[in-house]
Parts: C-alpha cells; structure tokens; sequence
C-alpha cells in the first residue's frame, strides 16, 4: 500500500488515509509506520483518525514542529471538516448537535444528559439518493468519536459504523463512512487551506455525491 500525499513542506506532510488503516499499529502497520517507511523520515503525530475513517491527516517532521502544530488543535485555531453518509433520516437537516460525552460499554461513548463540558459539533445536510443523507460537519472540540456518536444522536448513524449503527446493516457496507475533508489553519504566519473528496466507497463515489460536492468546495465560509 502507497499512502498517497496531498502536501508537504519543511514542517509537516500532509497524508490522504485510507479507510480501515489503523493509525498506530495493532494487527499489523499502523499508518504512522507504513508513512515513515514509505518517506524514510521520523514522523511525529499531531491529531489522528478512527480506523474506518478516510481523509486529510497531518504529520510533523519534528518533534518542536509536532509542538506547534498540536497546540493549534488544542486551542481550536485549526478549522476541521467531515463527511459522512447515513442511510438513516435525521431529527433536523442542520444546525448544532451538543452535549457531554461519557464512556459507554465496550469501548463506545455516548451523550449524558449534562452539558457541563460539551461536544459541539456544527453541520449542513444534502439528500442524496433514497435513503442517504449527506452530511458536511465541523467540529468545534476534538472528543473521541465525535462525530460518530453526534449523528447517532440525531438519529442517523454512519453507514458501515460498526460500533454505532446496527451491525447487520453495517456490515453490508464496503466502510464506514466518514471522511476528514478540508482543513484550514495558519502556521507561522501562512495560511493553509486543503480539501481532499473521498475516494473510497461506492456511496462517495456515486455521481449524486460527486454533485453535492460540487457546493461544498469551501466548507469554512458555510459556516458562521
């Protein structure tokens, strides 16, 4: 497997991820192995994705670059976009999905009632053919899985979710589907804008999906 690169300069290589590449190593290569291996160089991780999850993500090419660039996500200044489809109808087609987070069975999360630390999760929907829904979404903190658990919430969870959707539909799906779509951020003074549309999936690749994508080329001025 060739990770295919989407940038890279003096500080960071920016990486598409396969879907169902674990990030650190498990089973087998973990995707920050497979990315030292493939460019020869030490790299150094500054934010990951799930397994399932395809997309945009970010490695450091030293550890004070690492520093830098992970304080932007902890400090929110590095604006992050998903993708998702669910074969599910929503409770609302837009808008704001917030709560906190708690630990659920098996290694899962869920909402709790509370909302003294909350998830904020921003996003727009689109329909696509019968029964998927298009999601674009910006998350405004960085809880683990988010978005997985924010959309279940709403009654729609990500196709091919095997911890969050009925595993008898999930497992007719080729992935899950959710994609790290467009970053944007500035660092040391440059301004840093990338969108990368998934390739993986029939439901991504479909032509209905390839249009709606076709409104969403600049996610950070569709949201206020």
């Amino acid at each position: 497997m060739v990770l295919e690169v989407l940038f890279e300069n003096e500080q960071f290589i920016l990486f598409n991820k396969p879907a169902g590449l674990s990030f650190h190593s498990e089973e087998g290569e973990g995707f920050v192995v497979k990315a030292e291996k493939q460019t020869g160089l030490k790299l150094y991780s500054v934010h990951r994705l799930d397994k399932m999850t395809s997309g945009l993500l970010i490695l450091a090419k030293s550890s004070e670059d690492a520093n830098s660039i992970t304080k932007l996500f902890e400090n929110r200044e590095i604006q992050k976009f998903y993708l998702a489809i669910s074969t599910r109808k929503p409770k609302k087609k837009q808008g704001w999905i917030k709560g906190d987070m708690g630990s659920a069975r098996r290694g899962s999360y869920k909402f709790l009632k509370t909302n003294d630390n909350p998830a904020v999760t921003q996003f727009i929907s689109a329909a696509l053919r019968t029964h998927e829904r298009f999601f674009l979404l910006k998350p405004h903190t960085g809880k683990t899985h988010q978005i997985r658990v924010a959309l279940k919430s709403i009654g729609s969870p990500i196709a091919g979710d095997m911890r969050y959707a009925a595993v008898e539909d999930a497992k007719l799906e080729e992935r899950g589907y959710l994609h790290a779509y467009a970053l944007k951020f500035s660092l040391e003074g440059k301004e840093f804008s990338f969108i990368c549309e998934p390739k993986e999936g029939e439901r991504f690749v479909s032509d209905e999906c390839k249009e709606a994508l076709t409104l969403w080329t600049k996610p950070w001025e569709l949201f206020k």
